[in-house]
């Protein structure tokens, strides 16, 4: 774990350090006044480097994250945070985005439920479409962005109103040429939000619905007052999730259903990216699982089967006939 840097620490030169508003195991995160730009207040996020990598593997990952952040200060959409700078220093690597202001939807939340009330569904279906926006923005650049550590804590609402979708720590940049993903920053994503395909670490296969199974948790937190069991204990024991509506009767069993699909264990059992749940969330979608998909598919390809073969088919039947006539004979 990083060590703190202490306040009134000035990086680059221009980031004047203020206070720590966040820290893990990645890193630390601090509130700094940008010195160019008088007044104004940014976050910047410090990555925690790889314990005991060589000289030559550091140099490697620190030309990767600069090259990858130079993606992130790309992006621009209303519900996600500017990354406005990105630089190494003493070792070390940096994200400056904005400071977004307010409190996020777990503090919202806990709040709520220390009154004894549960988040309004409409408020939280306004939220959603929020982050469904700003996800799918994410997953259609090219190449896309996967986030990987979606969940309350990391989802702020700010004082006008508006859902920011923050800490990109665990970002990845997928391979335009491939499934492939190279990580920006490395890191697991936190438990209760994490797909099980995600717990192998960097050499397993990730994509858009990994963020999918992470958004289904995150729903299913704020609207049943509590997160999801974990996906590894969920593995062992299936029958642990429990039903949505059946622990907030204000949850319709639409709503529920698009909730539980998100969460399927097995990617491919899940929305096929975040504008299929987004839809099915909304109501402007079908609400299928992936396997009534196929059986519709095998269905029609039995019957596209038996239309090519007819005449073997009838063949057969007839041959089959003849040996039980003999047999009776």
């Amino acid at each position: 774990m990083l060590k703190r840097l202490e306040p009134e620490t000035i990086l680059r030169g221009r980031y004047r350090l203020n206070n720590i508003v966040g820290q893990g195991g990645m890193g630390n995160v601090y509130r700094a006044e940008d010195l160019r730009l008088p007044g104004r207040q940014c976050a910047v996020k410090e990555i925690q480097p790889e314990l005991y990598a060589s000289d030559e593997l550091r140099r490697q990952e620190q030309n990767q994250f600069l090259r990858e952040a130079s993606l992130l200060a790309q992006l621009d959409h209303p519900n996600l945070p500017k990354v406005s700078d990105y630089f190494a220093e003493d070792g070390r690597d940096y994200l400056v985005m904005d400071f977004v202001p307010g409190r996020d939807l777990k503090q919202i939340l806990d709040e709520s439920l220390a009154q004894g009330k549960s988040l309004p569904v409409d408020m939280v279906l306004e939220w959603a479409k929020q982050i469904v926006d700003a996800v799918t923005y994410l997953h259609r650049q090219d190449p896309p962005i996967l986030h990987r550590d979606i969940k309350p804590a990391n989802i702020k609402l700010t004082p006008d109103g508006r859902i920011k979708l923050v800490d990109f720590g665990l970002a990845k940049i997928m391979a335009g040429d491939d499934s492939r993903t190279i990580t920006v920053i490395q890191g697991r994503g936190t438990a209760y939000y994490t797909p099980l395909e995600q717990y192998g670490g960097e050499i397993e296969h990730t994509d858009a619905r990994s963020d999918v199974y992470a958004l289904g948790a995150t729903f299913y937190h704020l609207l049943a007052g509590r997160p999801p069991p974990q996906a590894r204990e969920r593995f062992l024991n299936p029958s642990v999730l429990r039903p949505l509506s059946d622990i907030n009767g204000n949850v319709g069993a639409d709503l529920a259903d698009a909730v539980h699909w998100a969460l399927e264990m097995h990617p491919d059992d899940r929305p096929a990216s975040v504008a299929v749940l987004g839809a099915a969330l909304f109501g402007s979608g079908r609400r299928y699982r992936v396997s009534e998909e196929n059986a519709v598919r095998s269905e029609e390809s039995l019957r596209n089967a038996l239309d090519d073969n007819v005449i073997a088919l009838v063949f057969a039947l007839s041959l089959l006939l003849l040996a039980v006539i003999l047999t009776l004979i």
